[in-house]
């Protein structure tokens, strides 16, 4: 298929790389197919950070609850294609270095996208023109194992608690989504949903970590004592091309209505690549469009059946989702010049004194492909 074909070109274009890479890595196969369980399991799992599996021989931590999944894991496992690359051919970064916000020099522009990760007062930033080339990062934050992911193809940038084990790049999409494995168990989790749809833990939800997508120039005045990964990966790699166009200005792939792999399920209520900010829950899933989220700061909804707030970060140009107690629960309420006022105080977005719930930013035809049955503010 045509399409299928693209993404070879994009990655062999963007250097001979990835096959030697592939070469040295080992070029294992995967099946799409597999597993015993034909229907998702019963909502019986886990939550960060105590509960679950604790990520000991060779097992990532585990959710006390799972999070939906709208179609049974036969069907996904069906729908799994390979991207292109064999597994590992796209080398998750497993000895990650940092430098300092001052190092970094001219290698970002204030407009570049960076993923945000905060642990214990530890904040790192992940150049998205690093992740392009890599989708994984095995790091430890603020004495937290996590796994740093990214998929290029649906703009998603999400956060695992791995526990003892490291995460990688199984070479496989489902609705153009990275497919990725745990080196323990072999397990498979497509990065949306979080869950293994194959292996040892089929049925079973990842701890999530708070990634938040933002820019170079907002990190850097937000975190200026931060530090950012660098371009010492142990990879040779023009990480001063992104393979699939450009973010800034926004051009390539990313700013064209077709997808390189079509999705299983499509929906033409909105251009394919609109971002929407995205929360889960073991019942439902809702997403509120990113052009809504900046004019109002405020949207309220449900995902499934719990109520939920969406609030705007004008600090990272963000968002943050959090559970209500009640659908008739008091809101935050914006005020001038930034921040929210809840029960007669002022917070910021990120510190409302609410559940957090894990939430993220993905394009519009990827965040449908998996949740079709999704609330939609827009």
């Amino acid at each position: 298929m045509v399409r299928d074909s693209t993404r070879r070109r994009l990655l062999a274009g963007a250097g001979a790389a990835l096959s030697a890479l592939a070469g040295c890595l080992g070029s294992g196969s995967d099946s799409d197919g597999g597993g015993t369980t034909d229907a998702p399991a019963a909502n019986q799992l886990d939550d960060p950070p105590g509960g679950g599996s604790n990520g000991e021989s060779g097992d990532p931590p585990l959710a006390n609850e799972s999070l939906v999944v709208e179609e049974s894991f036969a069907q996904l496992r069906d729908w799994v294609r390979s991207g292109g690359p064999p597994k590992d051919g796209i080398p998750s970064v497993d000895e990650p270095s940092f430098e300092s916000t001052d190092d970094v020099g001219d290698r970002l522009e204030d407009g570049d996208p960076v993923f945000s990760v905060v642990v214990d007062g530890d904040a790192r930033a992940y150049p998205q023109s690093i992740l392009v080339w890599h989708e994984i990062v095995n790091d430890t934050v603020g004495g937290e194992p996590v796994a740093v992911t990214y998929c290029p193809l649906t703009g998603t940038a999400i956060g695992y608690r791995r526990g003892g084990v490291e995460f990688g790049v199984s070479g496989n999409l489902l609705n153009s989504n990275l497919v990725m494995y745990d080196r323990g168990t072999d397990s498979r989790w497509p990065q949306v949903l979080g869950t293994a749809i194959e292996g040892e833990h089929e049925g079973r939800s990842l701890q999530h970590l708070p990634v938040r997508w933002t820019t170079w120039g907002r990190w850097r005045e937000a975190h200026p004592d931060g530090r950012v990964l660098t371009r010492d990966t142990g990879y040779v790699r023009d990480y001063g091309r992104d393979p699939y166009g450009s973010y800034n200005p926004r051009g390539g792939y990313y700013a064209r209505e077709s997808t390189l792999f079509d999705p299983a399920i499509e929906d033409d209520r909105h251009p394919a690549k609109d971002v929407f900010h995205g929360v889960r829950t073991p019942s439902g899933a809702s997403a509120v469009h990113e052009r809504l989220l900046r004019a109002e700061r405020v949207v309220t909804g449900t995902a499934g059946d719990v109520p939920v707030v969406f609030a705007r970060d004008g600090v990272l140009d963000t968002g943050h989702v959090y559970r209500l107690p009640s659908a008739d629960a008091a809101v935050p309420t914006p005020i001038v010049g930034g921040g929210y006022r809840l029960d007669g105080e002022t917070y910021a977005a990120g510190e409302l004194p609410l559940d957090p719930l894990p939430s993220f930013d993905a394009m519009w035809f990827a965040w449908f492909a998996f949740y079709p049955s999704t609330k939609v503010h827009a």
